[in-house]
C-alpha cells in the first residue's frame, strides 16, 4: 500500500515537472517570437524613418521652442533629418529667406505665408494650430503717454513690421474703432528691437508686440503703456509651415518625417516645460520665465483644419483688395497636405 502511494506521488511529481518544463518552453518560444516581432517592427520603423534622409535649413525665431527641441532632443535625427536652424528677427523674414535659398522650410502667420505662395512655387504643408483667442491675447498694443484710446491714434505714427500681418491688424483695429487708416502713418520696421528704440525715442507712437520677454521690455519704457490686445479685435491669425514645391515633390517621405519630428517635439514640450525653458536659455539665451509664460500659446498642434483654410482665404481676400497681392491665385492649389496626412491624419479635417 505504501509502495503504491509512493509510486503515485512520484508519478504526480514527474507529470508536474514535465508540464512546467513544457509551459516554460512555450513561454520562451512565445517570448522569442514576440521579441523577433518587436525587432522586426523596430527595424521597419527605423527603415521607414531613414528611407529618405535629408539635410535642410529651417528658418526660426528665438522664442519658438518647437524646432530647437526637435533638434536638441534628437527627433530630427530619429527621422534621418540633418537639420540646421537659421535664426531671424521675425517669421516673415524667415519666409522671405526661402526666396534666396537661405532656408528650405519656414513658418509664419497667414499674411507672410500667403505673400510667399502668391509669388512662387511654394506650398503650405501644415498649420501650426495657433489661431486661438488665447494666442490673440498675447499680442499687446503699446502706445505713448498721450494715447488713451483708439481715437487718439489719428494722425499718429504706427509701427508695422515689414512683411508681417500687422498692416491687416492695424486696418481692422482702426476700422472697428472708427479711425481711418489713411489718417495715420504706418512706419515699416525690421523687428521688435527697432520698434523698441523708435517708441522709446518718440519716433513712433504705437506698436504691436508679442512674447513675454518683449512685452516685459516694452512695459519698462517710461511713459509707455498697454492700450489693448488683439483678442479684443476680430482678428485671429493662423500659422502655417511652408516649403518649396520641389522639396515636397522630391522628398515626400522626408517632409512627412519632418512633420512627425515636429509633432514629437511638441509632445515633449508639453510634458517637459521646465527642461524646454532650460534648453531655450542654453541655445538662444531666452529667459526661462519668459519661455514658461509663452509655452501655452507658443507650442504647436500641427494639422490642417477647415478653419485654417478659412483664415488663409479671409486674409488672401484682404491682401488682394489692398493691392498687397497683385495677381489672384487658387488658394487650394497652394496647399500640399499629403505629408501632414501621413504624420497626423486625425488632425486633417480640411476637405472632409
Amino acid at each position: 500500500m505504501k509502495l503504491t502511494r509512493k509510486r503515485s506521488t512520484y508519478s504526480l511529481l514527474l507529470i508536474t515537472v514535465m508540464i512546467a518544463a513544457l509551459l516554460s518552453a512555450c513561454g520562451k518560444d512565445e517570448a522569442k517570437s514576440t521579441s523577433a516581432a518587436d525587432s522586426n517592427d523596430t527595424s521597419a520603423q527605423s527603415s521607414d524613418a531613414n528611407s529618405d534622409p535629408i539635410s535642410i535649413k529651417i528658418a526660426d525665431i528665438i522664442s519658438n521652442p518647437v524646432f530647437r527641441i526637435a533638434k536638441t532632443q534628437g527627433f530630427f535625427d530619429k527621422y534621418g533629418i540633418d537639420a540646421q536652424i537659421v535664426t531671424f528677427a521675425t517669421p516673415a523674414e524667415g519666409i522671405n529667406s526661402l526666396f534666396i535659398k537661405q532656408a528650405d522650410v519656414a513658418f509664419g502667420a497667414d499674411f507672410p505665408v500667403l505673400n510667399a505662395v502668391s509669388k512662387g512655387d511654394y506650398s503650405v504643408i501644415a498649420a501650426t494650430g495657433t489661431n486661438t483667442d488665447i494666442a490673440a491675447a498675447q499680442w499687446k498694443l503699446f502706445v505713448g503717454p498721450d494715447i488713451q484710446s483708439a481715437a487718439d491714434l489719428k494722425g499718429k505714427k504706427l509701427s508695422t513690421l515689414r512683411g508681417t500681418f500687422l498692416p491687416y491688424l492695424w486696418d481692422e483695429y482702426l476700422k472697428e474703432n472708427g479711425v481711418a487708416a489713411a489718417d495715420t502713418k504706418q512706419i515699416g520696421q525690421g523687428g521688435y528691437d527697432e520698434a523698441y528704440v523708435a517708441l522709446k525715442k518718440g519716433e513712433i507712437d504705437a506698436t504691436w508686440v508679442v512674447g513675454s520677454a518683449m512685452v516685459e521690455k516694452f512695459t519698462a519704457i517710461e511713459g509707455v503703456h498697454e492700450l489693448t490686445d488683439m483678442s479684443k479685435t476680430s482678428v485671429r491669425i493662423g500659422g502655417g509651415i511652408i516649403a518649396p514645391n520641389s522639396l515636397v515633390k522630391e522628398h515626400p517621405t522626408a517632409v512627412a518625417n519632418f512633420l512627425r519630428a515636429i509633432d514629437e517635439a511638441t509632445k515633449f514640450i508639453t510634458d517637459n516645460p521646465e527642461k524646454t525653458a532650460d534648453i531655450l536659455f542654453e541655445e538662444v539665451k531666452q529667459p526661462k520665465e519668459s519661455t514658461l509664460r509663452d509655452l501655452p500659446t507658443n507650442n504647436w498642434e500641427i494639422g490642417f483644419k477647415q478653419e485654417s483654410f478659412d483664415s488663409l482665404s479671409s486674409q488672401k481676400k484682404y491682401m488682394i483688395e489692398a493691392g498687397i497681392i497683385k495677381d489672384d491665385f487658387d488658394l487650394a492649389s497652394k496647399i500640399s497636405l499629403d505629408p501632414i496626412k501621413q504624420a497626423a491624419p486625425d488632425r486633417v479635417t480640411y476637405g472632409k
